[in-house]
């Protein structure tokens, strides 16, 4: 009888395991899912370095006001991007963090035109931890500059 007793706790106690809660929980699962929002520009600053004109090294630093008008006419976060001109052209590297009430998500990649652009996820904090996927920008307004961004996230 103590046996069997003793079997059935032992089972008990693997289909605790099993179907645990905190399994996997060291890696947070954030998609896939997508955000949509909108911004507003807020400060454009360039920072000539070199040789006057555009020219590699020069940077622009970039904040914008981010908007979810489906749900209110409010800001709710902000962005701050930093751009690196890699020629005397528009080929800029990128790096942003996107601040949204539930986390940060932070992106970064290379673009040519701010009017239409692809950056990767690379990580995030809070809601976002580890997450990744792709941000689409595109351009809807000019005075402000607005811009409409879908963030793809996959995981």
């Amino acid at each position: 009888m103590k046996t069997k007793t003793v079997y059935a706790l032992a089972g008990v106690l693997v289909g605790l395991v099993v179907v645990s809660p905190w399994e996997g929980s060291s890696e947070a699962a954030t998609g896939p899912a997508t955000i949509r929002i909108t911004n507003v520009e807020d400060t454009v600053v360039r920072v000539d370095v070199g040789t006057k004109g555009k020219s590699p090294g020069d940077m622009e630093i970039i904040r914008q006001r981010l908007y979810n008008t489906r749900l209110t006419t409010r800001s709710i976060g902000r962005s701050e991007l930093l751009c690196t001109f890699v020629d005397r052209r528009r080929s800029r590297v990128c790096r942003g963090t996107f601040f949204l009430p539930k986390g940060k998500i932070v992106v970064g990649g290379s673009l040519l035109y701010r009017q239409f652009y692809e950056l990767a996820v690379l990580g995030g904090t809070g809601l976002y931890d580890n997450a990744r996927g792709s941000l689409v920008v595109t351009r809807v307004g000019v005075h402000p500059v607005r811009d409409r961004m879908v963030f793809r996230l996959v995981g």
